[in-house]
């Protein structure tokens, strides 16, 4: 399609974040015109990152609730994930330091962007930038956890390498940009 013009935007929630309804004009490919409306979730742009650790072969984890998991099968409603967070008016290497920080207790002061994907852009305006960064003990500054003041209640995981692929394969890791991260790992034998 080219030639985009959007007629009208109508907000439909802005609750949490921003539900907009989107109509717009077009020209397809055979050159025939087409008036479309689409439904656009904009919650912000966000940044993760995989924390591991060659010498040990373990990776840093998290286990936290996901409400939209929960309603749509996921019994306990808890996922396995890599850290992350939304951007906010942060650039995505500060965020993902800061991020890491809160969540997992670890103050990273070095970390690598490997690819930035949109992990939902039928609906969902997001796109992630990925990081990955080298973890030891001597950088565990706080339990991690979370912002109490924000509700957040992580569970921190440390974890061989292999047992977090296997569980990929077992369905307990379900996480998309976990599981993207985690075979990145792999792939470019960052642990073994």
């Amino acid at each position: 399609m080219k030639n985009i013009n959007i007629i009208q935007t109508e907000i439909l929630s802005d609750n949490w974040y921003t539900l907009k309804k989107i109509t717009y004009k077009g020209i397809n490919a055979d050159g025939s015109a087409i008036t479309q409306s689409r439904e656009a979730y904009d919650r912000g742009n966000g940044a993760t990152i995989l924390l591991f650790n060659k010498h040990s072969q373990t990776v840093i984890l998290t286990r936290q609730f996901r409400m939209p998991t929960y309603i749509n099968g996921n019994d306990d409603g808890y996922l396995i994930e890599c850290c992350a967070g939304l951007l906010d008016k942060d650039n995505p290497e500060d965020c993902i330091k800061r991020e890491t920080e809160e969540e997992t207790g670890y103050r990273v002061s070095s970390v690598k962007k490997v690819f930035e994907a949109y992990m939902s852009p039928g609906s969902v305006t997001e796109i992630l930038y990925f990081f990955i960064a080298e973890y030891s003990s001597d950088i565990k500054v706080s339990n991690g956890g979370g912002i109490l003041e924000e509700n957040e209640n992580i569970e921190v995981i440390e974890m061989p390498f292999s047992k977090a692929l296997q569980m990929i394969k077992t369905g307990e890791i379900k996480d998309g940009k976990t599981i993207m991260l985690l075979q990145y790992a792999q792939i470019n034998n960052l642990v073994n």
